[in-house]
């Protein structure tokens, strides 16, 4: 009973200056939601790349070419033609941990069909691609081994490619031309979507063409001996690092590399790439979030000033209570109390204010945002530790009043 009745006298009290109380939350309630806000777009980036690279398809392995070395000058990863027809053949007879290997050659391409024309991507792989990228097809047939040993030129087209050449038209069993050689157009792939890592990364998955590896090397490509990548999917990823080390010593036999010779090529698991970005959206989330919580000290000091002005303002009424029988320890508490519902309030109105703000990136902006129970829960205890920390000196200071002298205070 004793506790409701010091938070029916903390109410009454913060009631009496609204305005000043309202102004007292504010620091609290920018830096609660600013805190929260910060953390529900980290963690949305977070999931946002983490959908995205799990788009790439199932236990992806992706072998690329190492960094080229002209005249002294080194290009990035991939700038070295290093990688083979003949090391993706191997790794299809030889490695046993790899479901499916894939190699690819791309290259861009103005496209003419349907009456139209589209500048696209070009990419010969392996019929097995479609598995290793999880990507199914939405109508026809994908090409096979057959077409794959006699070069046939057919092709399987994205929806973009679809819906630029072959708007209202029915795209299978149609010819497009390709550097002015005919394909015919036996299926078409599901839409994928963006892959949210640039044109670089993949930009608009759906804007692609795939025709089988060996034509694409004899009739698009500069030198039909090499690949630009090789996909492989791992039979399970808990088997990645054993399926990475048997795609390293297979590549290295065949590029003739000796012992403490540096690889030609690189491997990058599914996994690490997921933990690469997921690392930086972790660090940025962690600094901003530390940022934001610099508002909340800053309404924690704005606290403590409030409420030394309210001793100040309250020393009378301080002295009449301890004279009619309050102890110094009520008076601590009731201080104490004023300050943590200050602060507690300014949490949930910053929580509501950054509920708001979410709803208004996510339905506005399309960003990604997820407000985790967790995140509340720490937002409300921190809000409540800072009414605690920056409250407990002027409580102190209104406990160590001597009951004379606050009576004579005017």
């Amino acid at each position: 009973m004793k506790i409701f009745k010091l938070l029916e006298v903390a109410q009454s009290s913060l009631l009496k200056n609204k305005t000043r109380s309202l102004l007292t939350m504010l620091g609290i309630v920018i830096g609660v939601s600013a805190v929260v806000v910060m953390v529900a777009v980290g963690k949305g980036a977070q999931a946002n790349i983490e959908e995205r690279i799990s788009a790439l398809g199932t236990n992806v392995l992706m072998i690329r070419p190492g960094s080229g070395d002209f005249r002294g000058v080194r290009g990035g990863a991939g700038s070295r033609r290093s990688l083979t027809y003949a090391d993706e053949q191997s790794l299809r007879e030889e490695a046993t941990l790899l479901a499916a290997v894939s190699g690819s050659v791309s290259s861009q391409e103005q496209v003419v069909g349907g009456g139209q024309n589209w500048f696209t991507t070009i990419t010969g792989v392996h019929p097995d691609f479609l598995e290793i990228r999880a990507w199914e097809l939405a109508d026809g047939n994908n090409f096979t081994e057959r077409d794959l040993r006699s070069r046939t030129k057919v092709a399987l087209i994205g929806q973009t490619v679809v819906e630029n050449l072959f708007e209202g038209q029915e795209p299978i069993g149609q010819t497009i031309r390709i550097r002015n050689t005919p394909f015919r157009v036996i299926g078409i792939l599901e839409e994928k979507g963006d892959s949210g890592f640039g044109r670089g990364g993949g930009g608009d998955q759906d804007d692609t063409i795939l025709v089988p590896l060996t034509t694409a090397l004899y009739r698009l490509a500069r030198d039909h001996r090499y690949v630009s990548m090789i996909y492989a999917s791992a039979y399970d990823m808990d088997q990645s690092v054993e399926a990475e080390a048997q795609i390293d010593e297979i590549i290295r036999r065949n590029h003739k590399l000796i012992d403490g010779q540096e690889n030609d090529f690189n491997v990058r698991t599914q996994t690490e790439i997921t933990e690469t970005f997921s690392s930086t959206t972790q660090a940025l989330t962690t600094l901003l979030g530390a940022i934001a919580g610099v508002s909340l000290f800053v309404g924690g000091v704005g606290i403590m000033n409030i409420m030394l002005v309210s001793v100040t303002e309250r020393t009378r009424e301080i002295g009449i209570r301890v004279a009619v029988g309050a102890r110094s320890s009520d008076v601590l508490t009731q201080f104490l109390i004023e300050a943590v519902v200050l602060s507690l309030v300014g949490g949930i109105l910053g929580i509501l204010l950054s509920w708001g703000f979410c709803k208004f990136l996510t339905d506005s902006l399309g960003m990604t945002t997820i407000i985790e129970t967790r995140i509340v829960v720490i937002a409300l205890v921190v809000s409540a530790a800072i009414g605690i920390f920056f409250g407990l000196y002027p409580a102190q200071k209104a406990a160590k009043l001597d009951p004379i002298d606050a009576l004579r205070h005017e």
